[in-house]
């Protein structure tokens, strides 16, 4: 039985977190971490078709959705700071035994959390999520250079705050574009659009090559601890390629891989079928 969502607030650290939060404490907690541009909307389908049967738990990072959004000169916009936010979010919650989903940027910031305490994760479930260079298709590309040269490449950048910009990141590479639901590419860009807003996600462009250099170590914390590991890769994002699914085999030889017909967001069309995986893969660890 699908059971109620319920849309909350906590102050951690000073600033507002806002999540999403389904089912109840004794049922076991899936923690939904976001992408880029998104927040945890992304999630709202993928919570009522599990409510039933999990905790979940799906907030929105610093900067972005309906958490508090401080400006730059008040809050350093790195994935270190934003991994620690979460982190910190976890604790008062007081949530163990993760089953951490991450999509995106959400690796970055769950991987963090996992490889400093891998004792709070169960399980993870990766989404379109890089953790291998591999993983970079050319659609990346304009980021790359801006991290680079931030100076000579701000316009590319910049590009990516446009609402072409985000329609595309949803439609994509998706199986049947008529099956994404415009309502989704228009909040993101009404967030993105907000004052200053440019200013912080320009700030997490630059910073997202401190994520390549913690992928060894993210790698290391996959081979010694061998969690238990579901893949659901949306095939055709040209962002992050499918090639980024299979690399993670590398170091998790026992993750079980889906490549589906679909793009970097990959909830928007198959979230009962992810649902579903999801079910299947957990009930075999509970």
């Amino acid at each position: 039985m699908k059971k109620q969502v319920f849309y909350r607030n906590v102050d951690v650290d000073g600033l507002t977190i806002f999540y999403r939060e389904a089912g109840t404490a004794e049922r076991p907690v899936l923690l939904l971490l976001h992408g880029f541009p998104s927040s945890s909307h992304m999630f709202r389908d993928l919570i009522t078709d599990l409510s039933g049967r999990y905790h979940i738990i799906a907030p929105d990072y610093p900067g972005f959705g309906q958490s508090s959004a401080p400006g730059i000169e008040e809050f350093t916009y790195t994935f270190d700071n934003l991994s620690l936010v979460i982190e910190h979010f976890i604790d008062q919650l007081k949530l163990k035994d993760i089953n951490l989903y991450i999509q995106d940027y959400g690796g970055p910031v769950g991987m963090r959390i996992a490889s400093r305490r891998p004792e709070l994760v169960h399980s993870l479930i990766i989404q379109n999520s890089n953790a291998y260079v591999e993983g970079f298709g050319p659609a990346i590309a304009p980021l790359v250079d801006y991290i680079e040269k931030p100076a000579e490449n701000e316009q590319k950048a910049r590009f990516f705050l446009t609402l072409d910009a985000t329609k595309w990141q949803y439609l994509n590479g998706s199986g049947d574009p008529q099956k994404i639901s415009p309502d989704s590419y228009m909040l993101d860009q009404h967030y993105l659009s907000r004052p200053n807003n440019d200013q912080i996600q320009l700030a997490l462009f630059r910073n997202y090559g401190s994520n390549i250099e913690r992928y060894g170590e993210w790698q290391e914390y996959f081979r010694k601890n061998q969690p238990r590991t579901l893949i659901v890769w949306g095939k055709n994002d040209e962002m992050f390629i499918a090639a980024g699914a299979d690399a993670y085999k590398k170091d998790l030889p026992a993750a079980e891989i889906h490549q589906l017909d679909g793009g970097h967001f990959l909830l928007e069309e198959h979230h009962e079928h992810i649902a579903e995986l999801i079910d299947k893969f957990l009930q075999k660890s509970l």
